[in-house]
């Protein structure tokens, strides 16, 4: 196992904070992956999963060794008349895997389209956009477990997966995922009906769109409205939609007429945090080197030598500010290191 000491983590993280780790190596097998883990034990250190470093803000060095996740492949392990079963490695690069999918014709994960990040992350986050979450094509996940210190495959029912959260999420480091399966359509229900798409594809004249003309359609939405991280760095959406009880959205409604908030279940709303954010004042507005991204106020970008510790600063007086406001309390989206 090749050992690196004191390796930045800037070009590792999509924030682009310069921070270091005292340790780093290159996971490529679950082998790797077990002598990496042991390594730790012996050393009595730390360890931390990283993959696209999409979801993630470091604000200070980290005291241990970083597992650069690097598993990957796409294999076809079964096929119906309707579907196809896929295995893909958590190192693949999410949207490669879209692609490749979208190329086949295989159907469920054209929504998802340009989301940043990995396979692997994509059940632990329970990745969404569009209307589509990931929890609606995978069957099951692999995964190391350190509690037993044993290799485990969880159906999709065991994953517990909810709004951007899933078991993983709830029990971070006891999981180490290695590989998904995922159950994909071969004749496509396109979902078409969310947020712009319609208006795109009707601007294209594409009147029966196929899966490439629609995930075509959702990377030219996102492209517009989402800053691309290798020029000014950012981890996509900063924070969660907040869900408030049907009383809550009640009030807030008499206030609030124009709010953008959505029904979930008979008593329970979902409120667009980026619409709370811009009109508490955020949208453009810049400190320093950090800034609420002026296309969509869900985005904080690093402006170029932010610290973590100044992203997290911002993001905290956002956090005041939508609370004295609104008396709704937002959730970071993104795990802080």
């Amino acid at each position: 196992m090749l050992v690196e000491e004191n390796k930045s983590l800037k070009k590792l993280s999509t924030f682009g904070c310069d921070e270091t780790c005292h340790y780093f190596t290159s996971i490529d097998s679950n082998h790797s992956l077990l002598e990496a883990i042991n390594w730790c034990k012996e050393k009595n250190k730390p360890y931390l999963i990283l993959g696209a470093g999409s979801n993630v803000l470091f604000t200070k060095s980290f005291e241990g060794l970083v597992l650069k996740m690097g598993i990957t492949g796409i294999k076809k392990t079964n096929e119906t008349a309707t579907e196809i079963f896929l295995t893909v490695g958590a190192g693949e690069n999410w949207h490669h895997f879209v692609s490749y999918c979208v190329q086949k014709s295989w159907g469920g994960i054209e929504n998802l389209s340009l989301i940043p990040g990995t396979v692997g992350a994509s059940p632990i986050q329970n990745i969404g956009a569009y209307g589509v979450e990931v929890k609606e094509v995978i069957a099951s996940v692999c995964a190391f477990d350190t509690h037993t210190n044993d290799w485990i495959t969880l159906q999709n029912s065991d994953c517990a997966f909810e709004y951007r959260d899933s078991i993983f999420k709830k029990n971070k480091n006891r999981y180490i995922i290695t590989s998904v399966d995922f159950v994909l359509k071969k004749q496509a229900i396109l979902r078409t009906d969310y947020g712009a798409i319609k208006d795109v594809l009707h601007e294209k004249g594409i009147k029966k769109p196929n899966l490439n003309d629609l995930s075509s359609a959702i990377i030219q939405i996102r492209t517009s409205k989402l800053p691309d991280p290798s020029i000014l760095g950012n981890a996509g959406s900063f924070f969660k939609n907040p869900t408030i009880s049907k009383s809550i959205f009640e009030k807030l409604y008499t206030q609030f007429p124009q709010m953008m908030a959505y029904p979930i279940s008979d008593n329970a709303y979902k409120i667009a945090a980026g619409w709370l954010i811009e009109q508490c004042g955020w949208k453009g507005i810049r400190k320093g080197m950090v800034g609420c991204y002026e296309k969509q106020s869900l985005v904080l970008v690093n402006y170029g030598q932010a610290t973590g510790k100044e992203i997290l600063a911002f993001s905290e007086e956002i956090i005041q500010s939508v609370l004295k406001k609104f008396n709704v309390l937002l959730e970071r989206e993104v795990n802080v290191l």
